[in-house]
């Protein structure tokens, strides 16, 4: 099992802070503006990074992500150059964890014995596959954990005690809780009641809990991660880049669109357990 997750939450929580975990779609809105937005990533802020698996027929992403992971489909992204980002991420970078995140079909069809070696090998720490039940665990969460890459799992507003223990049984690295019943990018309505979910999980493992789906500003940074150990951003980083674009081509703005914003997040973080 790769350490750098949990070494990650544990600097974090030396300095008395949440996590800041950025979504960023692999390949979009090309290849070597992927390649650096993922690299600009830390130095913006970025604790850990989450890189979105394109994929044709997702089923939790809203329509930034959707529509980020269709620009990078078009530039012709594939799985062996998402893996290849995170091999040339990790000759500047042995430190940032990555996390990639997606849908069970590419791997499938890359075969899991095959993309499981090769994921490690390029520096992959842990997968979020999130249209695998724990029921399915056989299919890849078991070779993943064999292979020493972290599996993280999701739970929402309806995962209750009684399918809690089902969600958290071989899940590692830490707990993506989802903030709403819905899609990426929406609104979080029930303000309150994340905390309280996000400390219900909390009575029943020991991995820290990250909150996700939702979050946009900084201000959402520093509410959600007073009672967390770190907030997810997906959608409005998505949204960034598309706002950087010119007729669908990335600009000499691009990156920096990407970094403001992160940096912006970074700061809602730092103030999270100050505001508590």
């Amino acid at each position: 099992m790769t350490t750098r997750i949990p070494a990650r939450f544990a600097k974090c929580a030396a300095e008395g802070r949440p996590a800041l975990v950025t979504y960023t779609m692999a390949g979009d809105p090309d290849l070597a503006t992927a390649q650096a937005i993922l690299e600009a990533l830390p130095a913006a802020g970025a604790d850990i990074i989450e890189l979105g698996m394109p994929f044709s027929d997702p089923m939790a992403d809203g329509p930034g992500v959707q529509a980020a992971g269709q620009r990078a489909l078009a530039a012709g992204q594939t799985m062996k150059k998402t893996l290849a980002m995170v091999e040339a991420f990790r000759r500047k970078d042995n430190e940032t964890p990555i996390v990639l995140m997606g849908y069970y079909n590419p791997i499938y069809i890359f075969g899991v014995d095959a993309f499981l070696a090769a994921a490690r090998a390029a520096g992959v720490d842990g997968l979020i596959v999130v249209d695998l039940p724990p029921e399915e665990d056989d299919e890849l969460c078991l070779p993943a954990l064999k292979a020493g890459l972290n599996f993280i799992r999701l739970a929402t507003p309806t995962t209750d005690d009684a399918r809690l223990p089902a969600v958290l049984n071989n899940t590692s690295g830490f707990v993506y809780y989802v903030s709403m019943n819905g899609i990426t990018g929406g609104t979080i309505k029930a303000t309150n009641s994340v905390g309280a979910a996000v400390q219900r999980i909390k009575g029943h493992t020991d991995l820290p809990v990250v909150v996700g789906f939702g979050i946009k500003t900084a201000d959402d940074a520093a509410t959600f991660g007073r009672e967390s150990d770190g907030v997810a951003v997906g959608t409005a980083i998505c949204n960034a880049v598309l706002g950087s674009l010119d007729q669908g081509k990335a600009t000499a703005g691009t990156v920096a669109a990407v970094t403001t914003m992160v940096a912006g997040l970074a700061s809602g973080v730092r103030r999270a357990k100050a505001a508590a």
